[in-house]
């Protein structure tokens, strides 16, 4: 009987750390960054250790252009005022893209981009699918949506050491986030999928016309009102 007690103890301790680390822990640290700006992530952290140095600048959403806001709605989640986190119909396509042997891709809202980057190390696993999963469904209850672009604005990788758009704009343009232009927002929003790969401020000829196709979305966006959920 002591040793079928300890065991239940055992049992009940074990319960009690996956109850705290598993659901309160992350629950406390979202409500937490839901005010505070999130610290350095997993990504930065690595490439600070791989040299490429850290430049980040937190800016409010009221701080940076509503151009930049609508191109990268544009750009990487047209859907995001209006789905809960997750874009089936994306995901659905990016499956049969990637099982037709097609380009590699991903059907990642902003919101599970943030999740996965604020929260998360870099890599692929069903272990962290199922956790930025989880992490997206708190930051949209949580968080909001207006919130959850201002985290991703302030935390997306955009170049080698570049982190968020005041430093991102700084770099490319020599301006500061609020300042950009139509043309200078859609070249960042261009880069996006491969920042440490494409420039906005040099950009190549498929930069040049993904931009292009970005600054045409982006007018869409802003007489659709698609960023509503944002931009008041």
């Amino acid at each position: 009987m002591a040793k079928a007690s300890k065991v239940g103890r055992l049992l009940r301790g074990l319960l009690l750390l996956v109850l705290m680390f598993g659901l309160i822990g992350p629950v406390m640290v979202t409500t937490i960054y839901r005010f505070v700006p999130p610290p350095v992530t997993w990504l930065m952290i690595q490439r600070v250790f791989e040299g490429r140095g850290f430049d980040r600048r937190w800016r409010s959403l009221d701080d940076i252009s509503p151009r930049l806001v609508r191109a990268v709605i544009a750009a990487e989640d047209a859907k995001f005022c209006d789905h809960n986190g997750f874009d089936f119909d994306a995901m659905e396509k990016a499956f049969e893209s990637n099982a037709k042997g097609r380009k590699l891709r991903g059907g990642s809202t902003i919101s599970q981009q943030t999740a996965k980057n604020v929260f998360l190390w870099p890599g692929r696993s069903y272990v962290r699918k199922g956790l930025e999963a989880y992490f997206t469904v708190l930051i949209e209850v949580i968080w909001g949506k207006p919130r959850i672009m201002e985290v991703y604005l302030n935390s997306v990788e955009w170049g080698p050491g570049v982190y968020g758009a005041e430093a991102a704009a700084r770099k490319n343009f020599g301006v500061g986030a609020g300042q950009l232009t139509a043309a200078q927002a859609a070249r960042l929003a261009a880069i996006l999928p491969s920042p440490l790969k494409w420039k906005a401020a040099q950009p190549g000829p498929y930069v040049k016309r993904r931009s292009g196709k970005i600054t045409r979305a982006a007018g869409t966006i802003n007489r659709e009102g698609m960023a509503a959920c944002v931009l008041s």
